[in-house]
């Protein structure tokens, strides 16, 4: 009956068939190199195409089962047509020359070359073949159930679930490998930011605290007139009120509620003891991403980090979280930042008491932070001692030179940029 169907039909039929399984082929790529994000949000700006996709994707066991069952049927039809073809032009002697051609045409233009198109822009392909898919999945539904059945029941033999779609979320880690990689969608300075808030969670407010000894307070055991002097020299809004040490720490205090008081010349020490807050402690080690949650619930703008004893090792404020986020405002790093002066290109004489993320972020250096949070501390912890003046050393590539120090630390030194 065959040989009543001409030729260029059953060639006709032969390239539909092609073209069908270049579409299966392509569309099944394409679908499963979606952006899932970017398709999720595509479905919420009321997308129709984008909607139909993801409902698709919802069970891809169901649609690779579609993809495969159409792909397989027009390549088996293929396949039998083209021994068709073979025995009206050669006989059966050119089925196997039919066959290795088949093989080749189907690898090239409908395998290879389709899903490599696909790949390379997957929603081109995905979101219009959906509006065949969606239709097709209903009328095919009861086929590809069954056939979803038998898959998952043997995957479940052999301990694979086989109806539970991998997830799709995204650790911090994963998302901060998204957000450096988008720089051409990013800009520059959002992108740091996006980092920054990334990086609270590894963060802790030991690494943005203002250290003990660096803390600008009211001693009461001070003379009077040189307290005054710190509160109208001071740049900060919020300072300690202590007694002899700051672990005797009497409380905070506004200098707005106390401005009229400085400025009419009748602020004493009763009236600033009246005006001020209780402090608010925070253990070390707590994450920045919980402290800055902490600030905002208990309604305060600083903290003293104390250790596992009780005492004090030192202040932070919303400011220095939000500097850790959006990095240093200026060139000025600001009160409680590092201490730097440039001495040539390639020199700078540096304050080691500086935190070291701080010089990190500032200088776009590379000292490490896992350590010490002190630039004094990594150097003392490399050398085991108190360096005297004129030690030299090398601390991640950047040669370190010992300018100043005390019985107890490093004071100043000079860091060189390596070559």
């Amino acid at each position: 009956m065959s040989d009543d169907v001409p030729l260029g039909f059953l060639f006709a039929l032969l390239f539909v068939l092609l073209v069908l399984s270049a579409f299966f082929s392509s569309t099944e790529t394409a679908l499963m190199r979606l952006n899932r994000y970017r398709l999720r949000h595509r479905a919420r700006s009321g997308l129709r195409t984008a909607k139909l996709t993801e409902t698709l994707l919802e069970r891809p066991d169901r649609l690779i089962g579609l993809i495969l069952l159409g792909n397989n049927a027009v390549n088996l039809a293929a396949a039998a047509l083209v021994t068709v073809i073979s025995i009206r032009l050669g006989g059966e002697a050119a089925i196997f020359v039919g066959t290795l051609i088949l093989t080749f045409v189907i690898l090239i233009f409908a395998e290879v070359a389709p899903k490599t198109i696909a790949a390379r822009d997957p929603s081109r392909l995905a979101l219009p073949a959906s509006l065949i898919y969606y239709p097709l999945m209903k009328l095919a539904y009861p086929l590809v159930w069954l056939i979803n059945l038998i898959a998952n029941g043997l995957l479940r033999l052999l301990g694979v679930p086989g109806d539970q779609e991998g997830g799709h979320e995204l650790s911090s880690a994963e998302l901060r490998t998204v957000v450096a990689e988008a720089s051409a969608l990013i800009p520059a300075d959002h992108q740091s930011m996006l980092l920054g808030i990334l990086d609270l969670e590894e963060v802790a407010v030991d690494d943005v605290m203002v250290p003990r000894q660096e803390i600008a307070g009211i001693d009461l055991d001070e003379p009077w007139a040189q307290n005054l002097d710190l509160i109208r020299d001071t740049r900060f809004s919020r300072l300690p009120v202590y007694r002899g040490d700051i672990d005797e720490i009497i409380g905070i205090i506004r200098l707005r509620t106390i401005h009229d008081d400085l400025a009419n010349g009748t602020l004493n020490e009763r009236i600033l003891k009246e005006k001020v807050f209780e402090p608010y402690y925070v253990p070390e080690g707590t994450p920045l991403a919980k402290q800055l949650a902490s600030f905002q619930r208990q309604k305060q703008r600083v903290a003293l980090v104390v250790d596992e004893y009780g005492d004090v090792q030192g202040l932070v404020t919303t400011e220095d979280i939000v500097r850790e986020i959006v990095g240093e405002f200026g060139t000025d790093p600001g009160p409680s930042g590092p201490e730097i002066s440039r001495e040539t290109d390639s020199s700078f004489v540096v304050d080691a008491s500086s935190n070291v993320r701080q010089l990190n972020r500032l200088m776009n250096w590379t000292f490490p932070t896992d350590g010490p949070k002190t630039l004094n501390g990594l150097i003392v912890e490399q050398l085991e001692t108190i360096p005297e003046i004129g030690t030299d050393l090398t601390i991640a590539l950047y040669p370190i030179e010992i300018l100043d120090t005390s019985e107890h630390a490093i004071k100043k030194v000079r860091v060189s940029i390596p070559d």
